[in-house]
């Protein structure tokens, strides 16, 4: 995923091949959390479970074997998907790229993996926009 200009002063001058190491010499062009395979077009159902077509078997959201098949109806709402990795901080610090640190992660995990980070911007971003209403609106008005 691209770096948005306002971020990029927090990313080290050479992301972009520090990256291309992560994700393709490490792990090998699949994601570290599920397996999915960067750049083909992957078939799931939407709750984490895909069709891993190198193996010709389902595969759930963590990369394991199904033990069950999908059923008739949840085979029905079968979608297609084109897997692209990125690097991703563990511990949310853009300034700390050690190796132990960084992960190759498809769209789904690096969305999972980023979720609680995203509910704490989210509620700091709100809360914010709050205290600014309160303080400029005065303490009666409606928002």
């Amino acid at each position: 995923m691209p770096i948005r200009r306002e971020h990029r002063f927090f990313y080290p001058i050479d992301w972009p091949q520090l990256s291309a190491l992560i994700r393709f010499r490490r792990a090998g062009g699949a994601c570290e959390a599920c397996g999915r395979p960067h750049g083909q077009m992957i078939y799931h159902l939407g709750d984490g479970r895909w069709w891993d077509a190198a193996a010709g078997s389902w595969r759930d959201g963590q990369g394991r074997p199904l033990r069950s098949l999908p059923t008739i109806e949840e085979l029905g709402v079968i979608r297609a998907t084109k897997v692209v990795l990125a690097a991703a901080h563990r511990d949310h610090d853009t300034g700390n790229n050690a190796g132990t640190n960084l992960a190759a992660f498809c769209q789904r995990c690096h969305m999972l993996h980023d979720r609680p980070e995203h509910r704490r911007r989210r509620w700091r971003t709100l809360f914010r926009r709050r205290a600014l209403g309160d303080l400029f609106r005065g303490p009666y008005s409606m928002p």
